[in-house]
């Protein structure tokens, strides 16, 4: 919206063409971002209460959850309305990446919102069936994956890039639907899963996206995706302003969420941030550098899987909790330890992920 103004005032003063600038859009988005949800967090924290919309704590985890029952929840409403105005300010709208990764961070969210709404406010202990949960993260994943491939101008838009390797390029041909349609899926319920601590899952979650907004635009820049040797994808620039309010949706959403929180961001946010990284990763074509960026995802996805298989075909349990970050609770690790040691993981497998653009 602003772009769209700034190009309309340019032609009477030059100096407003400097908003058409990638770099200075996503540190703008950044900072409107953060100052939005911490201008929006207190109202947000506010309404929460007021309508007793709290966190149910489960009897059989670690015994110093029970003292968070009743902290507000769904708390990512914040985060969505930093990053759509943010976004709707900043991005250019007649980038049709732009208009996908709204459709998928809001649609995601509403489904979060809905699976929240009949836990907290109705009482319902099953909130959303799984079910039907899975359903509609089928349809708008697989809505957005066939409108990804329909409006590919190139092969290397829907191919599978192998980090490390400049020269291997796995052409996907229809196989890009499934692939885009698992990994905003499966992104998106990894983050959920992460998200059993105070501030656990956020600053992760920020943490990729610097990564992939790297990426991002480095793909939107065809000269600097030659020098790197990774895939050059008109428009995907853009993403790199979508991750800039991420970042300061999710800092700022940290500043309440942080321990002891303030407030939980609930399904509402945790499935529509996980969603909304697996959109950047795909249009970036960088699947597998979001497979290592976000490896403490994957880590809290892979215990769960184990746990349950265990469970089902021997009686037994791998871990004393899944996913992971309890088990690490269970064995005696204060909350604080554990948060902050997932964040040092996540630094370096971001910094991994970074370095396989010159490692190629």
């Amino acid at each position: 919206m602003l772009l769209f103004l700034a190009e309309l005032l340019s032609s009477f003063q030059t100096s407003f063409s400097v908003f058409g600038y990638l770099t200075l859009r996503m540190i703008l988005a950044t900072l409107t971002a953060l100052l939005l949800s911490l201008m929006i967090g207190p109202w947000v924290i506010r309404r929460l209460v007021a309508g007793q919309i709290g966190q149910a704590i489960r009897d059989d985890g670690p015994q110093s959850h029970l003292s968070k029952a009743g902290t507000p929840t769904m708390g990512g409403v914040m985060i969505l309305l930093s990053i759509a105005i943010s976004t709707l300010l900043w991005a250019d709208l007649g980038n049709h990446y732009v208009w996908l990764i709204l459709l998928v961070t809001l649609g995601f969210g509403a489904i979060g919102w809905v699976d929240d709404y009949r836990k907290v406010v109705e009482k319902n202990p099953r909130g959303l069936p799984a079910k039907w949960k899975y359903l509609w993260q089928s349809v708008i994943g697989l809505a957005v994956a066939v409108a990804l491939y329909a409006t590919s101008a190139s092969p290397v838009e829907t191919s599978l890039i192998v980090p490390f390797f400049k020269s291997i390029v796995i052409q996907l041909g229809p196989f890009f639907i499934l692939l885009t349609y698992l990994v905003i899926v499966g992104s998106s319920n990894a983050v959920n899963l992460t998200d059993g601590l105070d501030g656990l899952a956020i600053m992760p979650t920020v943490l990729v996206a610097m990564g992939l907004g790297v990426f991002a635009y480095a793909s939107g820049n065809a000269m600097f995706a030659e020098y790197l040797h990774i895939p050059s994808v008109p428009g995907a620039g853009e993403m790199a302003v979508f991750c800039g309010t991420i970042i300061g949706a999710g800092l700022g959403f940290l500043w309440f969420n942080t321990y002891p929180a303030q407030v939980f961001m609930g399904d509402v946010g945790a499935l529509a941030l996980g969603a909304a990284l697996g959109m950047v990763a795909v249009a970036v074509r960088q699947e597998i550098v979001l497979f290592i960026m976000g490896g403490v995802f994957v880590m809290e996805t892979v215990s769960v899987i184990v746990q349950v298989t265990s469970f089902k075909l021997t009686g037994r349990r791998v871990f004393r909790m899944a996913p992971l970050h309890h088990h690490f609770e269970l064995k005696g690790w204060p909350e604080p330890r554990v948060i902050i040691r997932f964040w040092i993981i996540t630094v370096v497998l971001v910094l991994l992920g970074l370095a396989t653009l010159k490692i190629r």
